[in-house]
């Protein structure tokens, strides 16, 4: 599991403050998502077969659970504001949200619906 705690501005000045959320040198984004989680509710419970992205909490608590799809542990993390996690293809996960969230999907494929359909295979909760 690849997790990136409590990020920090880079830059701070009397302008305001630069913060890196990602620049691996390797990533392609081809979208950027806004997505908004009330308390108690459940997403992904599902892998992608190419696509990967980044998650970045700006608000709330996410628990993140994966587990590759040719394996049986599952890992399981608890993320706040300024924490980010990468899923890579082919692995399984699911996100529950304890209080209401606000976070940001990167994503390296196109996330327009019929992309998305066509890459993702849904599959029960892990947690």
């Amino acid at each position: 599991m690849k997790i990136v705690r409590k990020i920090k501005p880079e830059i701070k000045e009397k302008r305001g403050d630069i913060t890196k959320l990602l620049d691996d040198g390797k990533s392609k984004i081809k979208s950027i998502l806004l997505i908004t989680s009330k308390a108690g509710s459940v997403r992904s419970n599902h892998y992608h077969r190419k696509d990967a992205h980044w998650i970045y909490i700006l608000s709330g608590k996410m628990g993140y659970y994966e587990k590759p799809v040719k394996g049986n542990r599952i890992k399981k993390a608890i993320l706040g504001p300024g924490d980010m996690v990468y899923t890579p293809p082919l692995m399984i996960h699911t996100t529950k949200f304890p209080r209401d969230t606000v976070f940001m999907a990167f994503s390296i494929r196109s996330r327009n619906q019929k992309n998305y359909e066509q890459d993702t295979v849904r599959v029960e909760a892990l947690a």
